[in-house]
């Protein structure tokens, strides 16, 4: 398919005890390279649809918690199956709606179905703990249960990954779901939904609500709830939490990130130029774990500046389904509209646009949401600190940048942050390496490699205020799924 041709718009539907509704007012997702164009179309969930899913959710809960763990996982690694199958066409389809390359919308439904075979072996690996017992006689289990009905509330900029390891815990350790996705990125979230069903979900273990905003605070306020996953913006994490709070419901909640590259004068530039380029660019810069911050120590700042400027200039951006596209626009206009006007309030502080050509984008596609790598260098100044693109989380495409006088300060400046999810350090000293674990006061540090990325089987989530609860992701995400027992067992007397 050329990068010009459209298709039908494909057909979104929610899903409420096993069967998909056709009514309800119109839901529309349409692609940001061509806004005009929709990608996908269908009902919208209403108030009164939360609390059929809910009903449906904990109907099914106690049948599906007794269904034996290597069952439940089964069902997730069919689920795998069908999306590897159908990896290229889904791809394809969440590069139109989302903005990703071919490349990344490929690779992140590959990375959904790698997370559903990882929580699929669930039922091979421990269920519980033995301890001894200081009376004799007796030994101390303890025993994990699932937590009843889960709230699932994804975002836009990974819309069927981040799903994918929320709802595959939740499912494998024997909970219901009812989950509402980022009405931005409907399509995939119906596409996750269709592989679950097709590999045999019963009905009413999982629950699709698509619409607007409303129906996730619904969600998070309906008391047949008894966990919240939540990952989206800092100020609505915090709003989910207080709300969950009143009622005394375990909040999981991945938010905002500022995260940090720092360049040491011993980096190797070649490698520290080109991760830093993946990380800040990468997806449109759309990821929590995004470098929006790079700290270059003052000895290399210029030889390594001038490398990843050379790599931007090699850096095409596009039509995201155009196979020789580095990066796409971002998700809509309002993300575009205060992306630029961020930029403008760094620079009108003082801040020097480093990188951000005009955009040479082909006529096939329309500029809204477009937005060209962007650079900007702080002045060197304890003001700087206080610039928006240093302090805020922008979304996109933007670096911001402050040179370090010694590796101390470089330190410092990637610590101060109200946010600590992720950051990378470059060096070939391995003593600053093992300082930086000490220092960097973040969830996930990367040594030499950019600050994105996260694998299934290891814990995900960030320091101070970029998450609440238990973390994300490997054998972590027992500790949000499921609630513990301790149990005291010791046998009747004999004879």
């Amino acid at each position: 398919m050329s990068p010009t041709m459209t298709t039908t718009p494909a057909l979104l539907r929610s899903l409420i005890d096993g069967r998909w509704e056709e009514s309800g007012g119109e839901l529309v997702s349409t692609n940001p390279a061509r806004p005009d164009e929709v990608v996908a179309q269908g009902p919208r969930a209403s108030l009164e649809d939360v609390s059929r899913a809910v009903e449906a959710a904990r109907r099914a809960a106690p049948s599906w918690s007794h269904t034996p763990v290597h069952e439940r996982g089964a069902v997730l690694v069919r689920a795998a199956g069908h999306l590897e199958a159908d990896a290229d066409t889904l791809g394809r389809e969440l590069s139109r709606e989302e903005g990703k390359t071919l490349a990344e919308g490929r690779g992140e439904v590959l990375r959904a179905a790698q997370i559903l075979r990882y929580y699929g072996s669930e039922g091979d690996r421990s269920a519980g703990e033995l301890f001894h017992s200081p009376r004799p006689g007796e030994r101390i289990l303890v025993t994990r249960k699932p937590v009843g009905v889960v709230g699932v509330i994804t975002p836009f900029n990974f819309p069927i990954a981040i799903p994918a390891w929320k709802i595959a815990p939740a499912l494998v350790y024997g909970n219901t779901v009812v989950w509402k996705p980022a009405n931005t990125v409907p399509l995939l979230a119906t596409r996750l939904a269709e592989a679950l069903v097709e590999a045999g979900l019963p009905d009413g273990v999982l629950n699709l609500l698509q619409g607007t905003g409303e129906l996730g605070g619904a969600i998070v306020d309906h008391p047949g709830i008894d966990a919240i996953t939540f990952t989206g913006s800092t100020a609505v994490g915090r709003e989910v939490a207080s709300t969950a709070a009143l009622r005394g419901v375990p909040v999981q909640a991945e938010m905002g990130g500022k995260n940090a590259a720092v360049v040491l004068a011993d980096a190797d530039l070649d490698l520290a130029s080109e991760q830093v380029l993946f990380g800040a660019f990468r997806s449109t810069g759309q990821k929590c774990t995004a470098t929006s911050r790079l700290i270059v120590v003052d000895e290399v700042a210029d030889a390594f500046m001038e490398r990843l400027i050379a790599r931007l200039d090699a850096w095409i951006v596009g039509d995201p389904t155009d196979e020789n596209v580095h990066m796409g626009p971002v998700v809509g206009p309002q993300q575009a509209a205060r992306i630029r006007a961020g930029i403008g309030a760094s620079v009108d502080r003082g801040a020097r646009l480093a990188y951000g050509t005009d955009l040479d984008l082909p006529p096939t596609v329309d500029p809204t949401c477009f937005i060209a790598p962007t650079v900007l260098e702080l002045p060197d100044e304890p003001a700087a600190g206080a610039d928006p693109a240093w302090r805020e989380e922008f979304f996109g495409p933007v670096l911001a940048v402050r040179r370090a006088r010694n590796t101390g300060e470089a330190v410092d400046f990637a610590n101060d942050s109200e946010f600590g999810l992720s950051a990378s350090i470059f060096t070939q000293d391995v003593s600053y390496a093992l300082d930086a674990m000490e220092q960097l006061k973040v969830g996930i540090l990367h040594v030499n490699s950019e600050s994105a990325g996260a694998d299934p089987h290891v814990p995900f989530g960030g320091a101070k205020k970029s998450g609440l609860g238990p973390k994300e992701q490997g054998t972590a995400a027992r500790e949000f799924f499921t609630s513990t027992t301790t149990v005291y067992l010791r046998g009747g007397r004999r004879g």
